[in-house]
């Protein structure tokens, strides 16, 4: 199935498009340019106001989902990571790493790096979709990939047609204003499927 993803500026990795879209076919990107060029086929179409990126790569995987304890929305203790009073049996710290996980996609997230070692964490990312990466960096770090690193370093990999259908659509004016983090992502879609959505 086409959808195009519309946009106020579109960002590929490389440089901005003003009304930019990306048409997505399954999981691939089919074309990218001009919103006004794109548009006007068989496409669904999605307008997003905002900036359309690539998907963001969190670096801090393995402390954000091994070490941290992402809480229910039920314990009423907000939506950062904390650091758990005790161990976690595998069962909670399956629970703490899905949670994790969405949270991450309501950052732009379509990969993070980092060892896991838990049966209970991978099993989660694999059920995720969202790609898993060697490397990272040891140590705490925020669920926005843009509070740690500059777009250019958080990019995951550029916008390419045929590449993979991975972006995030943020609710700022233009691309600058996602240096330092704290935007608020509207959409996050993986492999063509639009796995977050803010409500």
């Amino acid at each position: 199935m086409l959808t195009l993803h519309r946009a106020r500026q579109l960002f590929t990795g490389t440089g901005p498009v003003a009304d930019g879209a990306v048409l997505v076919d399954g999981a691939r990107v089919a074309a990218i340019g001009p919103g006004a060029e794109l548009a006007g086929g068989p496409a669904r179409v999605r307008e997003w106001p905002g900036v359309l990126v690539p998907g963001l790569l969190n670096r801090h995987g393995a402390w954000l989902l091994e070490t941290a304890y992402h809480p229910d929305p039920r314990e009423e203790a907000g939506d950062l990571p904390l650091l758990p009073e005790r161990e976690l049996t595998d069962a909670q710290r399956g629970g703490s790493a899905r949670r994790g996980l969405q949270r991450l996609l309501g950052h732009g997230a379509t990969a993070l790096a980092g060892p896991l070692a838990r049966p209970s964490v991978r099993t989660a990312l694999a059920r995720s979709g969202l790609r898993h990466l060697p490397g990272g960096e040891a140590g705490p770090g925020p669920l926005d990939p843009l509070a740690a690193t500059p777009l250019a370093d958080a990019v995951h990999r550029p916008l390419t047609v045929g590449g993979a259908a991975d972006f995030a659509v943020f609710a700022v004016g233009a691309v600058e204003e996602l240096e330092g983090g704290g935007a608020v992502c509207l959409a996050t879609v993986l492999d063509g499927r639009l796995l977050y959505r803010r409500r």
